[in-house]
């Protein structure tokens, strides 16, 4: 697949190739999840929301101070992440419950 093909598919997935390939560094930047448009590792900062999605998130493994990666931003729409081994296709709301920081 090329980066064309990718960047249809990703949104920004190609351009932020470029950015931290070619010498640019990632921004170290703070917010949710829904609104990341980078890949790569992430970490969780904070779940917020009712104490369901709390808890829901805590059984696959997203949790306050869990790395993660993000393998398919797409800005406020679904994203994928990656955890423990799996991956996980998260909706919009509960992505923005997520607050992550680039590492």
């Amino acid at each position: 697949m090329t980066l064309k093909n990718l960047n249809k598919k990703c949104g920004c997935f190609a351009k932020k190739v470029r950015q931290c390939t070619f010498g640019k560094n990632c921004p170290n930047v703070t917010g949710p999840l829904s609104e990341t448009c980078h890949t790569g590792k992430v970490k969780i900062c904070k779940v917020t929301g009712d104490r369901k999605l709390c808890a829901r998130m805590a059984s696959l493994g997203v949790m306050p101070g869990q790395e993660a990666e993000l393998i398919c931003p797409q800005n406020n729409s679904q994203c994928l992440l990656k955890v423990h081994g799996g991956t996980l296709s998260l909706d919009q709301l509960t992505s923005s419950n997520i607050i992550v920081q680039s590492v």
